[in-house]
């Protein structure tokens, strides 16, 4: 009778030597694997699961562990410990440099390299890698790639194998060692707390999972000052410039689980050494990064600074200009229109606010036709790429992002127009204001010259930025800086029922009924299943078909959250499969596959190729040869090794903050109860206003309803309104 086995049933314990045929799963974050080996005394292919630093086919594993047969997979070997051998075989060689390990090694020169070098060419690429010449095909600049990827690969191992050997992951070694160089290892074990800062995908957890490991103490001042750090710096990645004091002392206690006497005695370290600022908020004590304190003080000063001096151009007759500007443009302006043109050209410093359709970009127009013709020099920006390109269709002048128009210095890691070295310009308009954060904007404003005029303009009712603070708001809020708000929705625009709708949805009204041939449609379903069915027959056939687009550049759905069924993560990874699913040949980093079609988005600022948090682009080319891919943002081609691909994700569906200061031809929004966490008035109105040409919303309505009569989302702790109306 057959002896019936539970999930897993331990035989023996021994060790193993193999030799890695193919790697059947790998996951970079955990390290975990599950390997197919040719190990020695058996006859077929072996599977072993466990921990391993980054391995490649060819290589040879030594293992530690048990055999366990598995119900679902299996007999197969876990190894507690696995040790990584380079490759001895002929075989084995060739598959480990094919295999991508060594950039400007393929599949095709591996072969090359072992008709020539046979098994002495690792040899040859160390000491002799003058001879790789001697092949046809690789010259001077492959030869030079191949010995640095090979030095480069040496060191990561290390690192990798240092980083595991103390439960760590590995998919951040890369960059690790990138940031550290060969004496990674020794400033790591200084101090390792230091990643959390350092290193772009790792967080406090693991840096101090890591320290223990190394032996820092529990309770040691060192982990409560990176503790308080790391949870005054989580805060403010949602939007806070501060933390009350009080909640600070709270949630460190809770996260490093020490006496809160230690957890102020690690505060009060770092206030000794100016990391952070203690000042008062609305007569609370509250800790800001000192970052963030400067930025939040400077922004004020160079406001008031700009206030004190007149403006640069000469007043204009009020009674003849209005005349003289409909002429010029051939357009009838409102009286609320030409109040905001005669406010603005009276003040130094001027906002100009509202939503879609109320004539903000009619009143910009007017106000530069009035300034060029005074010959002031006017110079115009605005947070991203998108928002830049729409200004300049707008207006018909070049307009800059921030960062271009600043000429950010990606050695020096600074902008090279600041108060030393100012913008050469009589008036600066800012455009899409409500995105800009403290940060920026007060290095934007130290390069603004004291003579220059600044207008601002931008919806406040939207989402604010993605980074800390809440500038516009606490400007207009401040009333210290002369503000025009625009209502009057003009007749051509209430042909838009986008536009109708989004002033509905934020005068907190549900979005109108549908029309024939209308440009927005709600369409209500019972279930969260329901949506997703929805969204996957919109975006693949419905729409394409009766719009006659592309379902992959046209089309953009935006999604509350980036988790959850209708999450970013989960929707891409349908839509891909769905839209790009035959697409060769593909890249699979960091939990994402890649291929050559897939939409993407940059998840960071990326100041040595000049690209942005939330620029979208298209990746034309994967080059499994070089370890490469190529993607086209606009008008450039960047190029990213695969290790740099956590910068990168899928953008089939992107968050609604993430969409911020851009347009797409068609949105389609899925609203949900499973996003009620986030569902606020201002994020469903950001969202409907993304869309160019037609919006589809596509929820519960109990989830709709919910957004609109949310008002309290995102109530950010900042200052600048009382700095500036003090």
């Amino acid at each position: 009778m057959k002896k019936k086995n539970n999930d897993r049933q331990k035989e023996t314990s021994e060790s193993i030597s193999a030799v890695v045929e193919r790697i059947t799963f790998y996951s970079e974050t955990s390290g975990f694997g599950v390997l197919r080996v040719k190990a020695k005394g058996h006859h077929e292919l072996v599977t072993v699961v466990g921990h391993m630093a980054t391995i490649a086919p060819g290589e040879t594993i030594n293992a530690k562990g048990s055999w366990v047969n598995d119900k679902k997979h299996g007999l197969q070997f876990q190894a507690s410990q696995l040790a990584i051998l380079q490759p001895t075989s002929i075989e084995g060689i060739e598959k480990y440099l094919g295999s991508g390990m060594v950039k400007g090694i393929g599949p095709f020169f591996a072969k090359k390299l072992i008709q020539a070098f046979g098994d002495a060419v690792f040899d040859v690429i160390e000491t002799e890698p003058h001879r790789l010449m001697e092949l046809e095909g690789i010259g001077e600049k492959r030869k030079e790639q191949v010995i640095a990827a090979w030095s480069e690969q040496k060191s990561i191992r290390n690192i990798m194998i240092f980083l595991q050997t103390h439960g760590v992951g590995t998919a951040r070694a890369v960059r690790i060692y990138k940031t550290y160089g060969d004496s990674a290892i020794e400033k790591v074990q200084e101090n390792p707390y230091r990643l959390a800062h350092d290193i772009h995908g790792i967080g406090f957890k693991t840096a101090d999972a890591l320290a223990m490991r190394l032996g820092v103490e529990k309770e040691s001042i060192l982990r409560a000052e990176a503790g308080v750090r790391h949870v005054l710096q989580g805060l403010c990645e949602h939007g806070h410039c501060a933390v009350k004091f009080d909640d600070l002392i709270a949630e460190s206690v809770s996260l490093l689980e020490i006496p809160e006497s230690t957890i102020k005695l690690g505060l009060q370290q770092q206030l000794d050494v100016g990391n952070i600022i203690l000042d008062t908020i609305n007569q609370n004590a509250c800790v800001f990064p000192v970052s963030l304190y400067q930025a939040e003080t400077g922004v004020a000063k160079q406001l008031q600074r700009l206030k004190a001096n007149p403006v640069p151009w000469k007043s204009p007759n009020l009674v003849e200009v209005i005349p003289w500007v409909e002429k010029k443009t051939g357009l009838s302006l409102s009286a609320s229109q030409k109040e905001a043109i005669i406010s603005v050209l009276n003040h130094k410093l001027s906002i100009i606010t509202g939503g879609p359709g109320v004539g903000k970009t009619t009143v910009v127009n007017s106000i530069l036709k009035i300034l060029q013709s005074k010959q002031m020099s006017v110079l115009l920006c605005a947070p991203t790429g998108r928002a830049a390109k729409r200004l300049s269709e707008t207006t018909r002048m070049t307009a800059k992002t921030i960062h271009r128009l600043l000429e950010f210095d990606a050695k020096r890691f600074s902008f090279r127009h600041n108060q030393d070295h100012p913008l050469s310009c009589d008036v600066l308009i800012i455009d899409e204001s409500s995105m800009i954060d403290i940060v920026l904007l007060y290095h934007l404003l130290k390069a603004v010259p004291d003579s220059a005029a600044v207008i601002f303009v931008g919806d406040v009712d939207q989402l604010p930025s993605v980074g800390p603070g809440a500038v516009l708001a606490d400007m207009i809020r401040s009333q210290a800086i002369t503000t025009v708000k625009l209502t009057e929705i003009f007749r051509q625009a209430m042909h838009s029922k986008i536009i109708l709708n989004a002033h509905r949805i934020n005068q907190g009204y549900m979005p109108a009924n549908n029309e024939k041939d209308s440009d927005f449609y709600a369409i209500y379903v019972d279930s969260p299943e329901e949506i997703a069915e929805q969204l996957l027959s919109l975006v693949s056939t419905r729409l394409p078909k009766h719009y006659q687009c592309n379902p992959i550049t046209d089309i953009q759905i935006l999604t509350p959250m980036n988790r959850g069924g209708l999450g970013t993560s989960a929707l891409n990874v349908t839509l891909q499969k769905q839209l790009n699913g035959a697409a060769e040949p593909t890249i699979m980093r960091f939990g994402t596959t890649f291929a050559p079609g897939d939409k993407v988005i940059q998840l960071i600022n990326n100041y040595d190729k000049d690209v942005f948090n939330g620029d979208i682009g298209f990746i034309t080319q994967v080059n499994l040869d070089d370890g490469t891919l190529k993607i086209a943002f606009d008008q450039r081609v960047l190029a990213y090794e695969f290790n740099e691909l956590d910068e990168i994700g899928l953008a089939y569906a992107i968050s609604i903050h993430k969409s911020q200061g851009s347009e797409f031809p068609i949105i389609v929004l899925p609203v949900a109860m499973q996003h009620y966490a986030l569902l606020a008035k201002n994020l469903l109105y950001t969202g409907v206003t993304r869309g160019k040409q037609l919006v589809v919303l596509v929820g519960q309505k109990k989830a709709v309803w919910m957004a609109i009569n949310n008002k309290e989302s995102d109530q950010r702790l900042t200052n600048l309104s009382a700095r500036l109306q003090s």
